[in-house]
């Protein structure tokens, strides 16, 4: 989706986050938040999905814990529009005043949403409310937030530390559906090989043939089989940015170092570290790092901007590495503390401008 034309504002609100890390130093003690009422609908797969749905939710649950609310969610039948549109029907009818969508399948809904039911508040992670298709009539209404992420930032550096750490090999990407978000993570990951290649003396490759969209989010067996296939042609890392899809990269990256073939991933939206664990104490993963979107930081900054009044409504917020939104995770037990620290030196340089991460694919592999 095309969203050159739409004006992507620097967050505006107070974010105070570690490095590389979505971990806030919010207050734990605060007053109850009254009637506050806030309510999700997740998008395809679970609200334990290790990614995108996840992540929000954590968001939700830790503002519902430190504002004294219970939050709800609801998990549609189907991945329609119409099936969006029912459970945010629900939401509303029950009381809910805040309701928080993850994903750009929620766009049109939430378009449409945002007028029906003009006495709710709405926040609509990676999109921006439109019509149809057509994206020259969006409009981001004065009950609503639209939350976009600098993905290509946050797959910079995790193409940064993961060439560090393994210094000389093949790395793969497995991603989803072959939509914009998925695509700058790809892009970014590129860039971040390349940049390491050229600087910091890593030689990583990066074959055409091994940059794959499947197509879904939710097919696990088929993101094994890819992996499978890449792996057997000799790839050391798959950073896979796919749902469900990446769980299978997961299984499969777990199934062959528990074979003494050890292979490694590179995880997506949230921390994944503890999905891919191999051992039976828990304290071994083949997840070597992840690109992270700070998503239950933006569901949490939102909850606190209404219980505090100074929700940002109307606007189009893009959470990127200036404000801490995305990176890799705090704790990266796969990696060395020379690449922490060369990685954070790096971070530095994209947050003050010295480096530079292009949005767009141009001269890279699609």
């Amino acid at each position: 989706m095309n969203k050159k034309s739409l004006p992507l504002l620097l967050l505006l609100i107070v974010m105070s986050v570690f490095f590389l890390g979505c971990s806030s130093k919010q207050e734990t003690k605060v007053p109850a938040a009254g009637n506050l009422m806030v309510g999700m609908v997740t998008d395809a797969g679970t609200i334990d999905d290790k990614s995108f749905n996840q992540g929000t939710w954590e968001g939700i649950m830790k503002a519902g814990t430190d504002f004294s609310f219970k939050p709800k969610y609801l998990r549609p039948n189907g991945t329609t529009e119409a099936d969006y549109d029912k459970e945010i029907a629900n939401l509303h009818d029950a009381g809910y005043k805040l309701i928080i969508t993850p994903g750009f399948k929620f766009e049109n809904s939430i378009f449409t949403a945002q007028e029906k039911y003009a006495d709710t508040k709405f926040v609509l992670l990676d999109g921006v409310p439109h019509p149809g298709s057509d994206y020259s009539k969006a409009k981001v209404g004065n009950n609503t937030v639209s939350i976009n992420f600098a993905e290509h930032e946050a797959g910079f550096m995790a193409g940064v530390a993961a060439a560090l750490q393994i210094k000389n090999g093949e790395f793969g990407f497995i991603g989803g559906m072959e939509i914009p978000a998925v695509q700058r993570f790809n892009w970014g990951f590129q860039q971040g090989v390349t940049y390491a290649n050229a600087n910091l003396g890593t030689k990583i490759g990066l074959k055409a043939e091994n940059v794959i969209y499947q197509g879904t989010f939710n097919d696990v067996a088929a993101g094994q089989q890819l992996a499978a296939q890449m792996y057997d042609k000799g790839v050391n890392v798959v950073f896979a940015a796919a749902g469900g899809v990446g769980v299978g990269v997961i299984n499969e990256a777990v199934a062959r170092t528990k074979a003494n073939h050890p292979v490694w991933v590179v995880g997506v939206d949230v921390d994944q570290y503890s999905q891919g664990f191999y051992d039976e104490g828990k304290t071994k993963s083949v997840i070597l790092t992840s690109a992270v979107k700070c998503i239950n930081q933006a569901a949490y900054d939102m909850i606190k901007g209404v219980k505090d009044g100074t929700f940002p409504g109307g606007q189009t917020l893009t959470f990127n590495a200036k404000n801490d939104g995305v990176g890799i995770p705090a704790t990266n037990p796969n990696l060395r503390e020379d690449v922490v620290s060369k990685v954070k030196e790096v971070f530095e340089n994209l947050k003050t401008g010295k480096i530079t991460v292009a949005a767009k694919g141009d001269g890279l592999f699609r």
